[in-house]
């Protein structure tokens, strides 16, 4: 099962989406795609700062797409006050939606798909594959 990190999801909302990142996800059974809400909010947050509604639009129709929006519930909230602790006490730290969305797919046992591969390595256990790369 896959998790889409929001800059996965930002570059199939793009004008141009990458033909190879395309062909994947159309290989992948919706059932194994998730996101999270926290994805989902960033992708809200720039649309609407944008102010465009045919941008959330899309971003509503992507997100439907998708098998399932996953929650930050008790058992990513579990994982997420350790591992913040750990990666402050070694000056390692993760940017808060980051932190949040990598606590999500660890409770749930899931591969992240990013691009921020450097980024999410700070955090111990998390399988980690960039989509992005050609």
């Amino acid at each position: 099962m896959y998790c889409f990190d929001t800059d996965i999801m930002s570059a199939v909302l793009g004008r141009k989406p990458p033909l190879h990142l395309i062909r994947r996800l159309a290989s992948l059974p919706a059932e194994r795609q998730l996101t999270t809400a926290i994805t989902v909010g960033e992708l809200l947050y720039g649309s609407a700062k944008r102010n465009s509604a045919q941008l959330t639009a899309r971003v509503r129709t992507v997100i439907l797409s998708a098998a399932e929006v996953l929650p930050f519930d008790e058992a990513a909230a579990q994982i997420y006050g350790s591992l913040r602790a750990d990666l402050e006490s070694q000056g390692r730290r993760l940017a808060e939606p980051d932190l949040r969305i990598a606590s999500i797919v660890l409770s749930r046992d899931l591969t992240l798909v990013t691009g921020n591969v450097r980024h999410f390595a700070r955090v111990p256990e998390l399988r980690v594959e960039n989509w992005l790369k050609n």
